[in-house]
């Protein structure tokens, strides 16, 4: 096994890097640095160090070939960091000699620490289950704003645990929390220039380190967020990339993988490397070390109560170079005792060939349906059919086959518009991003009621709100597993950038003092609805009752009629309405008691 593990009053140190010819641990004491060979052993490499234990700074450096053109990285002037290391002494920052063959990188690499044995205790059993509300949320942009949360604490995930943050999670009826990368990450070259830093973390350099800015207290930190929130009834999800490294193109810097085994990244039959991640590099999944890493990853933080994972551009995890709906990787994580009950959703496309492959993941296995998103828009902007909208609300079984509701419905994403922009903007505005406005999704489907952007027309901020809760009623009286992403709820805008993954401000921080409370009131009450009578039965479907506007029986030439549907579902000796009218930009959810999505 890989990595750095304590064993009575020595450390074992192994690193795999096949095609070194050499490779020596480095251990720092301050900025002092002790340099020990290690011995191969096979495709890897070890050595025992007698009294180093927990707490230990150390990294690798590797001596063999440097042709890059021929896919050798090899450069002992550049310290790496474990492929397999749990904590880290600081943040990962770009500087252009992280690339620079012969610079010394020492002081400019962190240091992974040596961690103390975990407790082999079996983990949790999952809170969440599909169907229940997930809510993602980027940890820094949801709590830096938030008035209630001290100030040392914001942008944390130890900020997720105050009970500020937990009521109102608990008020939305959020059975998980999903949250956006939490594992070191590096800034994208071209930023810092720009003057710009990543905010999404969609940049990762090792797996299992978790970004000592996010989560200064560790592991320790981790652990007692999980606890806090399952206490309250929420689990966690984690959103892990494992599609690529912040190394990067052949002009990245050389951080780890790529210092010590290159050959876990994918390459062309002339030797390129593959970029179906849109990154430069796309990591292997046919070679059984590189999903070991992976596997490896997952099993530490299931260990720590974590209820499952949303994997980011989730082919590459089945390509070998191709996707493969039987790839090995599925085989591992089902016959994995720790993995098997764990929640796993996939984001099913990328950018290589065949790359969108929704629908044709594991029937086990949810999946975020972007058909989902996309009928549900066209349908409130006035373009797409009701017969179309019924299919997605009933769990798109035209996607989705066997015995499982595997649909993740959403509106809106950390990707692309929020909620309130979508209804605000006909066009992106990511000016701020300094790629003249060239990057993120031209083509979404959004409309801006008449006025590009911000508006003080009674009329048109009218029209926007009943959008809104039409949009959002659709979602939560859907089959499926539904999505909100965090301050959706009350009307986040980041002033019409869709792609803010380089904004780490107040374009993506939440203004908890400016929020719209009447929708965010509205939101709550509409998962109160689902989770009290027969939404929440994901087999609802079977006694479902489709009726056109007129209470009439639905046939085919009925459902040509755009305009809406009313739909029946028996619970008891009671009865659930969904009606939904786009003439009049309104969902009504009956039952007792009437829900409207008009104010």
């Amino acid at each position: 096994m890989c990595g750095a593990h304590v064993r009575g009053d020595a450390t074992s140190f192994t690193v795999r890097a096949p095609s070194a010819s050499a490779v020596t641990l480095c251990l720092f004491d301050g900025a002092v640095e002790r340099q020990v060979p290690m011995a191969r052993e096979g495709e890897r490499w070890a050595v025992t160090m007698p009294g180093i234990g927990a707490g230990q700074r150390y990294g690798y450096r590797a001596t063999g070939v440097h042709d890059p053109a021929a896919g050798h990285w090899f450069d002992p002037a550049k310290l790496l960091v474990d492929p397999y290391a749990i904590e880290l002494d600081r943040r990962f920052v770009y500087d252009p000699a992280l690339s620079q063959y012969g610079f010394d990188t020492a002081a400019l690499v962190p240091k992974a620490i040596v961690c103390a044995p975990a407790d082999a205790g079996p983990p949790p059993p999952p809170l969440f289950a599909p169907g229940g509300l997930i809510y993602e949320l980027n940890v820094r942009s949801f709590t830096m704003r938030h008035p209630d949360v001290p100030a040392e604490q914001r942008g944390t995930v130890g900020a997720l645990a105050h009970p500020a943050i937990v009521a109102h999670l608990r008020k939305l009826g959020v059975a998980a929390i999903e949250l956006m990368p939490i594992v070191a990450w590096i800034d994208e070259r071209h930023l810092p220039p720009l003057g710009l830093t990543n905010a999404w973390g969609y940049n990762p350099v090792a797996f299992m380190a978790l970004d000592p800015r996010l989560c200064p207290g560790g592991v320790a930190e981790l652990r007692d967020t999980i606890a806090t929130l399952r206490e309250a009834g929420i689990g966690v999800l984690l959103d892990l990339v494992f599609n690529h490294t912040g190394e990067s193109d052949t002009g990245g810097p050389t951080l780890s993988l790529r210092g010590l085994d290159p050959q876990s990244y994918s390459r062309t039959p002339n030797g390129s490397l593959v970029n179906d991640a849109g990154t430069g590099n796309t990591l292997d999944f046919g070679q059984p070390h590189v999903r070991d890493l992976a596997l490896t990853a997952m099993r530490h933080f299931a260990m720590l109560g974590v209820d499952g994972f949303r994997f980011d551009l989730a082919p590459v995890m089945a390509r070998s170079p191709r996707f493969d709906a039987a790839a090995p990787i599925f085989t591992a994580i089902t016959a994995d005792p720790v993995l098997a009950s764990r929640v796993m959703i996939a984001e099913p496309w990328d950018i290589g060939p065949g790359g969108y492959q929704l629908g044709r993941f594991p029937d086990n296995w949810l999946e975020w349906n972007d058909r989902f998103r996309d009928d549900v828009r066209r349908f409130w902007r006035g373009d797409g059919t009701a017969g179309t909208l019924a299919t997605r609300i009933a769990g798109s079984s035209d996607i989705f086959t066997g015995p499982h509701i595997r649909s993740v419905n959403f509106v809106a994403a950390h990707d692309g518009f929020t909620l309130a922009d979508m209804l605000s903007f006909a066009t992106r505005h990511n000016h701020a991003n300094g790629e003249d406005n060239r990057d993120g999704h031209g083509g979404e489907i959004c409309w801006n009621n008449g006025v590009e952007g911000p508006s003080d027309d009674p009329a048109i901020r009218a029209a926007r709100d009943s959008d809104a809760r039409a949009l959002l009623a659709t979602l939560f009286a859907s089959r499926g597993t539904p999505m909100l992403t965090a301050g959706d709820e009350f009307g986040r805008s980041q002033r019409g950038n869709n792609n803010a993954y380089a904004q780490d401000n107040e374009t993506t921080w939440l203004d908890w003092a400016n929020r719209d409370t009447a929708l965010e009131d509205f939101v709550a009450r509409l998962s109160r609805f689902r989770c009290e009578g027969p939404l929440a039965d994901q087999d609802w479907l079977t006694a479902a009752d489709w009726r056109d506007m007129t209470d009439r029986p639905m046939t085919p030439d009925r459902w040509a009629d755009t305009g809406g549907f009313l739909l029946r579902l028996p619970a008891g000796d009671d009865t659930v309405y969904i009606r939904i009218d786009r003439g009049e930009r309104r969902v009504t959810l009956a039952r007792a008691t009437l829900l409207e999505s008009r104010s």
